[in-house]
């Protein structure tokens, strides 16, 4: 079958999507195809201020660019696979999972401090069901709040205060010495007008000395402002060496601040904010990634654009990884209602899985490993994912969706 030379992409319009478009664009391209990308709005996108698991079924961010592509307006869509619900129209199919960045989560803090080091009920800020529970599994004495945004929004919301109370501080050590210095020029003139009448202007003018030394001695005891003395650069000059990220975040308001936040690696790597802002890696043994975290799918349901993305932009390893944690996701139920992690990593024959089923509050977890071989890797999961029904994570996931329903009623 021949081959089209223009491949048109659909792709959400936020910065992080349309970065993961382009890596998909740029590949198709290097094969001499004319790509273009059409942003599609999303129901997810337009209801900013609802967190993912309460706007309906999964797919929120999926099935309005996916529609494009079976009307047959565009010939693709890419989607960050994790949020993909498993079930897709008969006639759509995955046709390429690209190479997928690092499938972890990262604790982000001012400071660089980890989850250990942060102090007794710390505020830390996630939008995913998983990390809350994971969390609150991993410290109970943490207080979890609800945060939605783009990686750079939620960023900025973390950092905002303490940069804000570092400018401010600046600002008033500046105050302070400008306070001082016209006083100093006050004096010197008053000196200068006493010394014609003094007798001995050496006297006097050793005498406003002293005068001098003691009030700035008695100013830095009654205050706690700093003095411009300890910073080496002037509050401009700080401002000046923010990266735009801090400088973005010094004019956000902030509702609630946060000691730390929890992200996907592979959203802040894409994002070109890696190297920007102190980050963490969580342990995954503890913090399971979301079934799919990290990588991309693009969708398509013409067979010559379907044969195109699987030769240039297919990634063999990822899929297997990937097809084995949405099996997984798929046979022990739940979507976005309950938290759940699921990891696969492919070594030689094997596909090693981890999977995690936890309460809402993260008193109760269900977890198992298993080496499934990866010559029947997809029938393997599905069995794996029986079993860990059976060990208790069916009971966890109905709990998990009487509290959705009932939480929808209210």
């Amino acid at each position: 079958m021949s081959q089209a030379t223009t491949v048109s992409l659909a792709t959400r319009g936020s910065d992080l999507a349309r970065r993961q478009a382009t890596t998909v664009k740029s590949a198709l391209s290097s094969r001499r195809r004319e790509v273009t990308l059409t942003e599609v709005d999303t129901t997810g996108d337009q209801i900013r201020d609802e967190l993912i698991h309460r706007l309906g079924k999964t797919g929120a961010f999926v099935r309005a660019l996916d529609q494009k592509v079976l009307d047959g307006d565009l010939d693709a869509a890419v989607h960050s696979l994790k949020d993909m619900p498993t079930e897709m129209p008969e006639e759509m199919v995955v046709a390429a999972v690209p190479e997928r960045a690092p499938s972890g989560d990262v604790l982000v803090t001012p400071d660089g401090a980890d989850l250990d080091e942060l102090p007794e009920g710390a505020v830390v800020g996630t939008s995913s069901l998983r990390r809350q529970a994971q969390l609150r599994e991993a410290r109970s004495d943490l207080e979890v709040v609800a945060l939605r945004g783009n990686v750079d929004t939620r960023l900025e919301k973390l950092l905002a205060p303490s940069l804000q109370r570092e400018h401010q501080r600046r600002l008033e050590a500046v105050g302070k010495l400008d306070e001082m210095v016209g006083n100093a020029a006050i004096d010197e003139a008053n000196d200068a007008a006493d010394a014609d009448d003094a007798a001995d202007a050496d006297d006097a003018a050793a005498a406003d000395d002293d005068s001098a030394a003691e009030t700035a001695g008695d100013d830095g005891d009654d205050s706690d402002t700093p003095d411009s003395e300890d910073y080496d650069r002037s509050p401009e000059e700080w401002f000046d060496d923010l990266s735009d990220l801090e400088r973005d975040a010094m004019g956000r308001k902030v509702d609630t601040e946060m000691d730390a936040i929890v992200l996907a690696e592979a959203g802040i790597r894409r994002s070109d904010l890696f190297e920007t802002v102190p980050t963490y890696r969580l342990p995954r043994t503890e913090f399971v990634p979301a079934p799919g975290q990290g990588a991309i799918a693009v969708t398509a349901t013409d067979e010559s654009v379907i044969e195109q993305l699987q030769d240039t932009v297919d990634h063999p390893r990822t899929r297997v990884e990937t097809t084995v944690e949405r099996t997984v996701l798929a046979e022990v139920g739940g979507g976005c209602i309950a938290p759940i992690g699921v990891s696969a990593v492919l070594q030689g024959e094997y596909v090693h899985t981890r999977a995690q089923v936890l309460a809402h509050d993260g008193d109760e977890v269900i977890e198992a490993t298993r080496d499934l071989p990866v010559t029947d890797h997809a029938d393997a999961a599905a069995e794996f994912a029986a079993d860990l029904r059976e060990r208790g994570a069916a009971e966890v996931i109905d709990a998990a969706r009487a509290a959705a329903e009932e939480a929808g009623d209210d």
